[in-house]
């Protein structure tokens, strides 16, 4: 399925630092940012909000596809991945640009079912300069089948040469939900998470967990020039994850009971 990809579509957005700021709160992190200051990697998904009225919202509170990103007629969306190239920071309190295409989409015919991919490019640019290159990888698929076994996830490594731990609550996904505008339901509507897409509870953000490998990343090497990250399984709001760092360009997600809940590689 790629009958029309050059479709584009470009917003701007001011890298607001109160919002910027608000973030680092919300991860208990020092959170001033002034006027021009760099902003940590992948901040960018605070900003350009696609900002729908309630009757352009699909069932599950994203906005209903169709436009840039092509009808499957598939109902779950799950952001699977992404890969980043980091050229110049982006900077506080400056206007920026994010251009927005369909590198390719697919639909295939999974082990579980029928399964539709989009990778979306997104070009973002300040100042007439290219900041931020990012490949966003969407994956679609049906209804869960209540009676059909779970998925196995696999299990982290643990050889890791620091890490991390960290718990979520329903604050805290709230907050962010709030900073990325994202309306997916399963971030805080837990009867819906549960009764509808299969979870047992709400959904910890795949990009908020990237956000923190991010992070850790950024400590251990400072800048960064690339990220690639794939979900391998979600993790639960009730749940402590362990952030590991590996020494070898790799990072990870790990469960509370040893699943992968993220593979991270940097460069």
């Amino acid at each position: 399925m790629n009958d029309d990809l050059s479709q584009a579509h470009s917003q701007s957005d001011v890298m607001d630092p109160a919002r910027a700021a608000a973030c680092l709160a919300t991860l208990d992190l020092p959170s001033e940012v002034a006027l021009g200051d760099a902003l940590p990697p992948f901040f960018h998904y605070l900003y350009f909000w696609e900002a729908r009225p309630p009757g352009h919202l699909g069932r599950d509170g994203h906005p209903k596809v169709g436009g840039v990103i092509p009808d499957m007629g598939l109902p779950r969306r799950m952001w699977a991945g992404g890969q980043l190239e980091f050229h110049a920071p982006l900077r506080a309190g400056i206007e920026a640009t994010k251009t927005t295409t369909v590198a390719s989409a697919n639909y295939k015919e999974g082990r579980t079912g029928p399964l539709g991919f989009v990778k979306l490019r997104h070009a973002i640019t300040q100042g007439g300069q290219l900041c931020v290159t990012e490949y966003q990888d969407l994956v679609y698929r049906e209804d869960p089948d209540p009676g059909a076994p779970k998925p196995v996830p696999p299990v982290a490594r643990r050889d890791e040469v620091k890490h991390e731990t960290m718990g979520f609550d329903t604050t805290m996904l709230f907050r962010y939900s709030a900073l990325t505008f994202n309306g997916h339901r399963i971030h805080y509507d837990v009867n819906y998470a549960k009764t509808v897409e299969g979870y047992d509870g709400l959904v910890v953000h795949g990009p908020l967990l990237a956000q923190l490998l991010m992070l850790m990343a950024e400590r251990e090497l400072g800048s960064l020039r690339r990220f690639s990250f794939r979900a391998t399984a979600p993790l639960m709001h009730f749940e402590k994850a362990t952030f590991c760092w590996g020494g070898d360009g790799t990072c990870w997600v790990r469960g509370p009971d040893g699943r992968q809940n993220m593979l991270a590689e940097v460069g």
